[in-house]
C-alpha cells in the first residue's frame, strides 16, 4: 500500500472540465470517423485514433487519471515480483490437468451410462 495521502477537495471543478473535454474529444473522433466516409479506411482510423489519444492525454491530468497511472505503476511493480514457472513446470502442470480432465470425463460418462441404464431401461419399464 502507498502511504501517500492526497489533499481532500483538490480542484474538482477543473477535473470535471478536463473530463468533459476528454469526452468531447473522444466523441469528435468517433463522429469524424463516421462523417469521413469518402476517406481511406486507414485515414479514418487515424482520425479516430488522434481523437482517442487526445482524450486520454487530457484525462490523464485529472485526479482519476493520476490514480489510474499510480495503479498501473504499482501493478507493474508487483508483476516484477512474480516468479514465473519454467517451461518444464508449465508442460508438466498442463499434462496433469489434461489427464485429470480425461479421467473425470470418463467417470462422469460412466455415471451417466449407469444412471440411464438403471432409470430409463429398468425402472421406467418395470412400472408398465
Amino acid at each position: 500500500m502507498n502511504a501517500n495521502v492526497e489533499k481532500a477537495g483538490g480542484n474538482q471543478a477543473m477535473d470535471i472540465v478536463k473530463l468533459v473535454l476528454a469526452l468531447a474529444l473522444l466523441a469528435a473522433g468517433i463522429v469524424a470517423y463516421y462523417l469521413l466516409e469518402g476517406w481511406n479506411g486507414w485515414a479514418r482510423l487515424g482520425v479516430f485514433a488522434v481523437g482517442a489519444i487526445a482524450a486520454m492525454a487530457v484525462a490523464a491530468f485529472t485526479a482519476v487519471g493520476r490514480s489510474t497511472r499510480e495503479y498501473l505503476s504499482e501493478s507493474q511493480f508487483e508483476l516484477r515480483k512474480v516468479v514465473w514457472p519454467t517451461r518444464d513446470q508449465t508442460l508438466r502442470t498442463t499434462l496433469v490437468v489434461m489427464v485429470v480432465v480425461i479421467i473425470l470425463s470418463l467417470l462422469l460418462g460412466l455415471i451417466d451410462v449407469i444412471l440411464k441404464w438403471a432409470i430409463i431401461d429398468h425402472l421406467l419399464k418395470f412400472g408398465s
